[in-house]
């Protein structure tokens, strides 16, 4: 009879507890109450509340369930797209917020068995939930794509990237899906590629997702859509993708000429446009989540950098020839400028081996400079001295390399931080000389060494000294009239100068010594007849030594205009004066002026006629 009535008992607590509430506070007051009548109750009791609180709680998480189960399908069981419906979107919304904190509120009891079977659940649940939200993502992004107008952004001018050619094909294209970017010319703006409205309501499902642990899905979902976007908005912009660095490498020169003007446009629009335009619509649509919005600018961007580096890379590997290094140096010089830029957009812990990559191919490039340099300097060390060139002219390699260097240094202070940065060791050098002016000062002397030998070709040393004056004088106006002059410096300019005054020292003394010599008269007495016979057998030697000359430097060149007259003026005045002295005292022999007239073939005018005559030859300067 006492268990019956003990049993009796402990169901009226139990309906009292369970018709005044189930908290904490309401359970202990009853066992405080009971035990106080009999302490024998509040162990029998709790176990039996204890109980019951179990059935409860499962219970109640299997109708949460149900009730989410039926939100929530109603919605993935749809074939219009949950956010054509504002509402529907924000229900939809509130459900997968539930879910997500059923979830997390029930997480700690999972080590119970009822309670880890409603879990699964619920993660399925939460999985079905978040495939459509992935798939309302992609509609998103998409519809959004096609309701914006990239053409805002065209600025008409017909000098933009696009060619009319390329509007054309976009306009026959059916089939084309991607909005693109279209001609920019101002790099101070940023796309918005989505409208505000599309952003936020991707916003919301990434931030959904990333809770729930579905981060790397939205990624992935995301970063695809607007890959496609940047890959096909950079090709509009004539580049296009490389199947391996190969492919340049196997390029006729002017093929990669045009596409490295074309990459230098594109690299431009993409690094200072397209990639900040990505980051700040990859950090707005996963605003909160630095790492995932981190990870998808990545994923997006990662392809065409890639791209345009890798186009870098294989001109910096490329052919040391020559004539290449003018388009080096302007892929060098654009990667420059835009790596301050690239540091900027790609500085998060996903990105920053971009950075890395781009810093590095821009010192191959560097290096591919020098290297260009060192090959002029052998094609200056090597080139033949085979055949004279004709009339002591101008030769090729002082045209090629005097132009070469002087439209290099245009470029001067990009080629002396190239010089600058390839230093590994100490340089001999003069503390106000920069290494590229020590390395132009080192080519200059390799160039006159090569045209020293040259000029050991000819055999008359009047012409070998016309060939260095020739060059010599090209060498110092292509100085004077270029950076290279300061680069150089003054000291060299005179050094120079100077030689080249030599030179026409050297011409005079070969050419014209010997007929001066002839025009001499000995000072001694003797007899008329005497004198007059030196006077014929001389007159005579002049005329034929003077014919000749004339004859054989009349074909012979002086390029430039100036130096051409000064050797002219040089020649007639000091043969003038000679040959003036000359007759002047043929005319004071007495009774000599009848015999000698018939020798005496020119007279002073007659000179300076010939004498004009002199280097006619084809000297083109260029």
């Amino acid at each position: 009879m006492a268990e019956n009535g003990e049993e009796k008992l402990i169901a009226v607590a139990r309906h009292i507890a369970k018709t005044l509430g189930h908290t904490d506070n309401t359970a202990d007051d009853i066992l405080q109450i009971f035990s106080n009548f009999d302490g024998r109750l509040r162990e029998k009791l709790s176990e039996k509340l204890t109980e019951d609180d179990d059935v409860l709680n499962n219970s109640s998480l299997d109708q949460t369930l149900k009730a989410l189960d039926r939100r929530i399908s109603r919605y993935l069981s749809s074939d219009r797209w949950i956010w054509s419906d504002s509402a529907d979107s924000a229900a939809f919304l509130d459900a997968v917020d539930d879910l997500i904190g059923v979830i997390r509120d029930w997480t700690p009891m999972a080590a119970e068995k009822s309670v880890a079977s409603g879990l699964d659940r619920a993660e399925d649940l939460l999985q079905r939930g978040m495939f459509r939200l992935e798939d309302e993502f992609k509609s998103l992004m998409e519809r959004g794509g096609e309701s914006f107008d990239v053409t805002r952004y065209s600025n008409g001018d017909p000098t933009g990237f696009d060619s009319d050619e390329d509007i054309d094909e976009d306009e026959n294209d059916d089939d084309e899906e991607i909005p693109v970017a279209h001609r920019i010319s101002d790099f101070n703006i940023v796309i918005d590629a989505l409208p505000s409205g599309t952003i936020n309501d991707l916003h919301e499902i990434a931030k959904r997702m990333v809770i729930a642990g579905y981060g790397k899905e939205c990624s992935h979902a995301y970063s695809s859509y607007r890959r496609e976007f940047l890959e096909e908005s950079v090709s509009r912009l004539g580049l296009h993708k490389l199947s391996s660095i190969d492919e340049v490498q196997k390029m006729q020169w002017a093929d990669l000429e045009e596409e490295i003007e074309k990459w230098i446009k594109a690299a431009n629009v993409a690094v200072r446009i397209f990639f900040p335009s990505e980051r700040r619509l990859c950090d707005r649509v996963f605003y909160g989540f630095s790492n995932a919005s981190d990870l998808s600018f990545m994923e997006v961007c990662r392809g065409v950098m890639t791209q345009l580096l890798q186009f870098a890379d294989a001109v910096a590997i490329g052919s040391r020839a020559p004539e290449r290094l003018y388009k080096v140096l302007d892929v060098f010089e654009a990667l420059r400028d835009l790596i301050p830029h690239i540091q900027m957009v790609f500085s998060d812990q996903y990105c920053l081996f971009l950075c890395n990559e781009a810093i590095s191919i821009w010192k191959k490039l560097g290096e591919a400079i020098r290297g260009i340099f060192m090959e002029l300097e052998n094609l200056i060390r090597r080139d033949p001295a085979k055949a004279a060139v004709p009339g002591g002219g101008l030769h090729p390699i002082t045209r090629y390399v005097m132009n070469y260097i002087r439209v290099a240094c245009q470029s001067r202070q990009t080629l002396e931080q190239v010089f600058e940065d390839g230093v590994s060791a100490p340089v001999d050098r003069p503390s106000s000389s920069s290494l590229l002016s020590v390395h132009m000062s080192w080519m200059m002397e390799l160039l006159e060494s090569n045209l020293e030998a040259k000029s050991k070709i000819y055999r008359d040393t009047a012409l070998a000294s016309v060939f260095m004056m020739n060059n010599g004088r090209y060498i110092v106006q292509k100085v004077k009239d270029s950076e290279l002059g300061s680069l150089l410096g003054d000291d060299w300019t005179r050094k120079h100068t100077a030689k080249v005054k030599q030179y026409h020292v050297n011409y005079q003394r070969s050419s014209w010594s010997k007929v001066l010599q002839v025009l001499k008269l000995d000072n001694n007495s003797s007899s008329p007849t005497v004198e007059l016979r030196a006077m014929k057998e001389k007159i005579k030697l002049f005329n034929n030594q003077f014919d000749e000359i004339c004859k054989t430097q009349s074909n012979w060149v002086i390029f430039d205009e100036q130096l051409r007259e000064e050797l002219r003026i040089s020649v007639f005045s000091n043969l003038s004066m000679a040959y003036r002295s000359f007759l002047g005292r043929v005319q004071s022999v007495a009774d000599t002026g009848r015999q000698m007239e018939r020798h005496i073939k020119y007279n002073a005018e007659d000179l300076e006629s010939k004498v004009n005559e002199l280097f006619r030859g084809n000297g083109r300067r260029k």
